[in-house]
């Protein structure tokens, strides 16, 4: 068996980088963790290498082209050539789009979208001087379907979405063996909304049916793994958003306008403006961990996902359950 390469997680200090960090490490992978925040980063370094991992930390902001350029040439000379590289790194701002900042709205972009760009960019210059690598961009359901109070976040994942195929056709029009592939997650339980800019009366919340973020992590650490699935959607609130936004858009958008407000907010009071991490990171002094405040309404497993990885075995079994079937109706109209 080949030696496991070296994986890049950005967005790693916290919530679903750090998890699916944590994941590639379980298997065997040299990790480089890429973050704003010091503190969120040698937290999860320490995590892993207690655990017999193999882990490093690198303090860079992905909307920074030279810098996170540098990161990646330094993580090479550290690990080895890049195998898998994960992008992930987000921040978002939930307000109605009219009250929103426009600085604001243009880093959301910066960082979701363009922080995107910048690694893939960095990671397949890279890989297709090797002819080997994937890429795994970390999505949302909202990448197909947006909902109100996050219209920069919304935007960025469907860029993400857009960008990602565009690619794919052409690394598929070169015949290179480098893949891109895309996880489209649901409501996740993370630190975002301990930190996130928020305009918003009530505190944010996820929109429950709410998932653990090692869910995510699982689905990402497979997707580097299975590249062939140009995309892989985790939990069953995911599925039905994709294919109720297909068959009925309209539709969503009137539900949306009617429960979108409420569903993304607790009723907790907001006293005051909460500090943020939108242009700063809050984790440099504190390590908020993998999980936010939501685990006691959190799933830890997904029979959706499950049945996504095994669907092969599934089909497998149903036809020839359904093959018994027929052979033991046919024996019994001959009995």
């Amino acid at each position: 068996m080949d030696e496991l390469g070296a994986v890049v997680v950005t967005g790693a200090s916290a919530g679903v980088g750090r998890a699916a960090a944590i994941a590639f490490a379980k298997k065997g992978y040299k990790v480089a963790l890429i973050a704003r925040g010091k503190a969120g980063l040698d937290a999860a370094v320490e995590e892993i290498e207690s655990s017999g991992g193999v882990a490093f930390g690198v303090v860079c902001d992905v909307s920074n082209t030279d810098q996170l350029q540098q990161s990646a040439d330094y993580i090479e000379e550290k690990l080895g050539p890049i195998q898998i590289w994960v992008n992930n790194a987000m921040v978002s701002v939930f307000s109605p789009f009219k009250e929103m900042d426009l600085k604001d709205f243009h880093h959301v972009t910066e960082v979701n979208y363009l922080g995107f760009v910048n690694g893939t960019m960095i990671a397949l210059k890279k890989m297709l001087a090797r002819n080997k690598g994937v890429i795994v961009q970390v999505g949302s359901a909202l990448a197909y379907r947006g909902i109100p109070l996050q219209s920069a976040y919304c935007g960025s994942k469907h860029a993400i979405q857009g960008f990602s195929e565009s690619l794919r056709c052409e690394l598929l029009h070169e015949g290179a063996n480098v893949y891109v592939t895309m996880v489209q997650m649901p409501a996740l339980n993370t630190p975002q909304f301990d930190w996130v800019k928020s305009k918003l009366s009530h505190s944010a919340q996820p929109v429950p049916p709410i998932y653990q973020p090692e869910i995510a992590a699982k689905a990402i650490v497979w997707a580097g793994e299975h590249p062939n699935r140009h995309e892989l959607q985790v939990g069953a609130t995911t599925v039905a958003t994709i294919l109720g936004n297909k068959i009925m858009p309209g539709i969503l958008d009137r539900y949306l306008a009617k429960t979108g407000f409420k569903s993304q907010q607790t009723h907790h009071n907001v006293e005051s403006i909460q500090p943020n991490n939108l242009w700063h990171p809050l984790d440099n002094d504190k390590d908020y961990g993998t999980h936010g405040r939501f685990d006691n309404r959190s799933h830890s497993k997904s029979l959706q996902l499950w049945a996504s990885l095994h669907r092969k075995s599934l089909v497998f079994a149903i036809a020839s359950a359904m093959a018994i079937g027929v052979s033991q109706f046919g024996l019994s109209k001959v009995d």
